[in-house]
């Protein structure tokens, strides 16, 4: 497998026709919530809003926003008077995390595939063939960063706000535990195909297909995090 590269710095995804353009605060977060993930900003690194500011070129008070929603979603801990910690990592929370996952991620799926528009299906099919083409290149930061954009449409074609605010509490831990564990026991280009195969449900407004396909993809990530916890016994 690949050695992990270093992100370049994330530029903003191109919104789908008619939406707008993602806000200060939207890029802020898209780009350190990915250095987190991609351990450019490794668990137990104390870090500051002006260091923030400075990785992205973006204002303080963006960041600011920023760093509120990724407290929310536990991948960075506020020390008062003391800076900000990007939160160590829990393979026994993780399994957890997945439980929960499995039951709102489904519902999500199967409701994109049910209720996405003809641009979002179309975006759908896009992203199908980005993962498709990150399996073959075994490409792990591209596909972080298209489960990223893909999570997000599922979120917005889901037309769900209460599935949302929950799946939004687990999509940053899941990919850093992903992002940092893979090497040892996943299987990058697999694990691509299997997200490549939710896309296409979702396009081609399979509902039953989406939640197949999504528990195929969960069932593999229970095994490699229990895979991971008998490997740090």
């Amino acid at each position: 497998m690949s050695a992990a590269r270093a992100p370049a710095s994330a530029s903003a995804p191109a919104p789908l026709a008619g939406r707008p353009r993602p806000t200060l605060k939207e890029q802020a977060y898209t780009r350190i919530e990915e250095a987190i993930v991609t351990l450019e900003l490794p668990p137990g690194r104390v870090v500051s809003e002006s260091a923030m500011s400075e990785m992205t070129g973006i204002g303080r008070t963006p960041i600011r926003e920023a760093i509120q929603r990724l407290a929310q979603e536990n991948l960075i801990i506020v020390l008062p008077q003391r800076g900000l910690l990007v939160a160590e990592m829990d393979v026994r929370k993780q399994l957890r995390l997945l439980e929960t996952r499995r039951e709102v991620e489904r519902l999500i799926a199967r409701s994109a595939a049910r209720r996405a528009t003809a641009a979002e299906r179309q975006r759908f099919a896009e992203l199908a063939a980005e993962f498709e083409a990150e399996a073959v290149a075994d490409d792990d930061t591209g596909f972080v960063r298209s489960d990223r954009d893909f999570n997000e449409l599922c979120l917005s074609a889901a037309r769900n706000e209460f599935a949302e605010g929950a799946m939004r509490l687990m999509h940053g831990l899941s990919r850093r535990f992903w992002y940092v564990h893979y090497k040892q026991a996943a299987d990058l280009p697999e694990t691509a195909r299997l997200h490549a195969a939710i896309a296409d449900a979702i396009a081609r407004g399979e509902v039953e297909g989406a939640g197949r396909a999504l528990d195929r993809l969960l069932d593999q990530m229970e095994e490699f995090t229990r895979s991971t916890v008998l490997s740090d016994l």
